[in-house]
């Protein structure tokens, strides 16, 4: 069975490029460097759950990305099906999402942990009843007033061309932990690289 990876966002050209869709930023990042199109959830063959979401497969090595055509905060509702369907294995699982507790740009991967607020992971954790699996947060920075307004709205110039390196470096991350498959070298190669004083955590 393919290695999941999951970006989290909206759907619609509404929420095109805002704060909350940095991980559909990131899983298309990926697709579009092993030169793959996205396609419906119906097509995802052997699978019959709920089918709101959009794929890419790569099949060397084999590995599913998925966008939750589902809003933010029912995530879960695709992720837990296609989990089961993946038979179970949350170490195949890696979710990638927006962060507002990280500077913009500011990219962590962790082995397990809280949904930190965020409503993507809330409802994740919530259907899985479990944290036990990676996840990479790349931060937006704090809201200066609403966060609602906040995650729903689009990088200033200013920190648009340093969200499009996160993004890079996000992708470069997360298939380093495909062709690896070690989750702690990954963190331990990747942190070093972000912040020098980053300790890498397996929390």
């Amino acid at each position: 069975m393919p290695l999941l990876v999951i970006g989290l966002g909206n759907p619609g050209p509404e929420y095109l490029l805002s704060r909350h869709n940095v991980g559909f930023e990131v899983v298309e990042r990926l697709a579009l460097r092993e030169g793959l199109l996205f396609e419906p959830g119906a097509q995802l063959k052997g699978y019959d759950g709920p089918t709101d979401f959009e794929f890419a497969r790569a099949h060397v090595p084999d590995v599913l990305f998925v966008r939750p055509q589902t809003f933010m905060n029912r995530s879960g509702d695709v992720v837990g099906p296609l989990v089961a369907w993946n038979g179970g294995e949350l170490s195949s699982l890696l979710v990638v999402y927006d962060d507002l507790d990280l500077d913009v740009g500011v990219l962590r991967i962790r082995a397990g942990g809280s949904h930190g607020g965020q409503n993507g992971m809330r409802s994740i954790i919530g259907k899985l009843e479990a944290d036990r699996f990676a996840r990479l947060r790349v931060g937006i920075g704090r809201p200066q007033t609403d966060a609602v307004r906040h995650v729903l709205g689009r990088f200033p110039a200013e920190d648009r061309d340093r969200m499009d390196e996160a993004v890079a470096r996000a992708a470069d991350a997360i298939w380093d932990w495909i062709v690896g498959g070690d989750l702690s070298k990954t963190m331990s190669r990747f942190h070093s690289r972000w912040n020098l004083d980053a300790k890498p955590s397996l929390e």
